[in-house]
């Protein structure tokens, strides 16, 4: 059935997006964001606070799969919450990602990309990128874990954005790091790591004044952000209402209702031009959902008529939820 094979590809679709998101997000972290020895939120935060004060004998990847499965655990045990593939999913492959990835990056990419054009173009660039990863995977029903978790979790009882949840907890963590030492490499002239005889990059304790420094540039990461990922999210999930005028309305209604698992109205009408009297349906659904949706129209009735409008707001079975 045609029907099945689309849903088939949109499950499969969510599951490539969300992998692109994931690697979006470390590919932020990769390149802009470690090199300059930024700290962000969450865990990639507390996970970067620890590869610094490390030297690098901790990376990011080990103590962020940690983090997350004490995070995970501890909520299942504490609110008997379950968690999908997805984020399992996108949990082990950010950690994954985050263990391998910066060191397969070329050193002359990240010269050219980020440590030439300075801390703040990387912040703005790693917090647009990570904010777009953030947002990609949430959207399509993945999570990449840590203060997402947490912050999913918050908004579910509460009317505030996901976004807005991850920037105060991030303002924590990346306030903590002053009390954190942080060993950075040393770099050359042309900003490339110096190395000793035995080839390993001579380490340096960061002073607090550029620590100071770091955190506020960290403060402006977490910023664009959660920014970035509210206008994603909402953009996601904007909501759109039709009306559809069809001779085939009863075929309509029913792939709407029964495959697409969408609410239809019947409304009565009638043709003010031929006095005849009709039948208007009325579907509200995702705005993610219109293409499969107009397509499905077509597919019973070429001819059918139709509008679509966008709308601020639907709350009810399928959509918003009025929080307390």
């Amino acid at each position: 059935m045609p029907v099945l094979k689309k849903n088939i590809f949109t499950h499969i679709k969510e599951w490539l997006l969300v992998t692109l998101g994931i690697l979006i997000y470390v590919t932020a972290w990769s390149v802009f964001l470690i090199p300059n020895n930024l700290i962000g939120g969450g865990v990639s935060g507390i996970s970067s606070m620890i590869q610094y004060a490390t030297g690098g004998t901790i990376q990011m990847g080990y103590s962020y799969f940690v983090l997350n499965a004490i995070l995970v655990a501890a909520a299942v045990v504490i609110l008997g919450m379950g968690f999908g593939a997805k984020t399992i999913y996108a949990i082990i492959l950010a950690s994954i990602a985050l263990r391998f990835l910066p060191d397969m990056v070329p050193t002359t990419i990240i010269k050219t990309l980020a440590i030439d054009n300075g801390k703040l173009l990387s912040v703005l660039m790693g917090g647009l990128l990570a904010g777009i990863g953030i947002g990609m995977s949430i959207s399509n029903g993945g999570s990449t874990g840590g203060t997402d978790i947490i912050a999913l979790i918050y908004t579910k009882y509460h009317n505030v954005s996901p976004g807005k949840v991850i920037l105060v907890l991030d303002f924590i963590i990346i306030g903590s790091s002053l009390l954190i030492p942080s060993y950075v490499n040393e770099l050359d002239a042309n900003g490339m790591p110096v190395l000793d005889a035995a080839g390993n990059p001579v380490m340096f304790k960061m002073p607090f004044a550029e620590k100071v420094t770091t955190v506020l540039y960290g403060l402006i990461l977490v910023t664009v952000n959660s920014y970035v990922l509210d206008m994603y999210i909402s953009g996601s999930q904007q909501s759109v209402q039709l009306f559809i005028l069809s001779k085939e309305y009863e075929k309509i209604a029913d792939a709407i209702s029964k495959e697409m698992h969408r609410g239809v109205t019947v409304l009565d009408g009638k043709g003010w031009y031929t006095k005849q009297d009709t039948k208007v349906l009325m579907v509200l659904t995702r705005k993610t959902d219109l293409n499969l949706m107009l397509r499905y129209i077509k597919q019973l009735d070429p001819n059918a008529f139709l509008s679509v409008s966008s709308v601020n707001g639907v709350y009810g079975k399928g959509f918003e939820t009025i929080k307390k």
